[in-house]
């Protein structure tokens, strides 16, 4: 069978080739070029994800597995896909979540396409999670689980892509890059987004602002104030915090303080302690099913609000392209813009972008 392997020079990808090989399959490589590289490069890597330095591994690995490699343009859709939209939140005081911009608008549909283009029947990538039956579900690696960031690929595309990692462990997978002698098997993993590399975040999104005519003054140090409005700090722009930060914030008295509300309108920022981070519900807009879900009525799940974070049991209601979601036990740090992921048992059943309260029922 010929398949497409998403190649983004990283060592999971990388092995993810060598596997599709090994079972005899025909595989191809296919490395997007999603950016021009800037800054200072990531510690521990050539670069980052579809990074130049990246793709030319990509291309090395290919080279030693034997199989053809392709390179494609994607620096456009990128750009307006993923970093103007990362810039666009930032400025509205959210917080994105690029990777699952990139997954949704970049990645599947235009690889799926070119994967057409050269006759193949699969596209393959190097993602921690499974495919089983027409359901995504986790990865068995649980710290390496991936599957929070896929939800909003789309069932169409779930049924024409592979995970061939998705039942292994990340151990197992650089033993298997170090036996096969391939680039970065023991490489750390890089932790910053792609297109910011080793630059500041609000040094990004302040040139990208720039770019897209978004007033300087939306981006301009203002005012932190405590739940009643009292003013006691100050903020480098609303687009250096988040909400559930902590760090960085320059707030007067002893006590710890967090954020708590961003308010772009006012270009302030809400603090306060700890314990006024819960919250018991919130809702998902624009909803993305991976499953057969009702278009009303209600369901027990779990839901995730962010990679890292344990998924938390709630009912969660529907109504058409939003879901209200309310928690057993409040969670913290609730971020609008972020992706609030539902599961039932390991399988993603759909998911949504984050928007502040519970509200009532549309």
């Amino acid at each position: 069978m010929r398949v497409v392997c998403a190649m983004s020079g990283g060592v999971d990808s990388s092995v993810t080739a060598a596997i599709l090989r090994d079972e005899g399959h025909e595989v191809i490589g296919l490395t997007m070029r999603l950016y021009d590289a800037k800054g200072p490069a990531p510690q521990g890597r050539g670069g980052s994800c579809c990074s130049p330095a990246e793709i030319d591994r990509a291309k090395d690995v290919c080279a030693r597995l034997g199989i053809p490699h392709y390179t494609v343009d994607e620096r456009a859709r990128f750009q307006r896909a993923v970093i103007d939209d990362f810039t666009r939140e930032y400025a509205a005081g959210r917080t994105p979540n690029p990777c699952v911009r990139c997954n949704e608008q970049v990645k599947f549909g235009p690889l799926l396409a070119r994967a057409r283009a050269l006759g193949a029947e699969l596209l393959a990538t190097g993602h921690y999670a499974r495919s089983v039956d027409g359901a995504l579900l986790r990865g068995v690696d649980p710290g390496k689980d991936q599957s929070y960031f896929l939800f909003a690929m789309g069932r169409e595309a779930l049924a024409r892509v592979r995970f061939p990692l998705g039942t292994w462990r990340k151990e197992q997978v650089r033993e298997r890059a170090r036996a096969l002698a391939l680039p970065s098997w023991d490489a750390p993993d890089s932790q910053e987004l792609c297109f910011v590399g080793g630059q500041e975040r609000g040094a990004v999104v302040e040139a990208q602002a720039r770019a897209l005519g978004i007033a300087a003054e939306a981006l301009a140090p203002g005012e932190l104030v405590d739940e009643s409005g009292k003013v006691v700090g100050s903020h480098e722009g609303i687009h250096t915090v988040t909400v559930g930060q902590r760090r960085g914030l320059r707030v007067a008295g002893s006590s710890p303080r967090y954020v708590l509300a961003v308010l772009p309108a006012t270009r302030q920022v809400v603090v306060g302690e700890a314990e006024a981070l819960a919250v018991q519900g919130l809702w998902l807009a624009p909803l993305r099913r991976m499953a057969e879900l009702p278009a009303s009525g209600e369901i027990r799940a779990e839901v995730q609000i962010r990679h890292r974070s344990a998924p938390a049991p709630a009912t969660v209601e529907f109504f058409g392209e939003r879901a209200r979601v309310r928690f057993d036990a409040p969670v913290r740090a609730v971020a609008p813009g972020q992706a609030g992921v539902i599961y039932v048992g390991d399988q993603v059943v759909g998911g949504g972008w984050i928007e502040a309260g519970e509200g009532e029922a549309p």
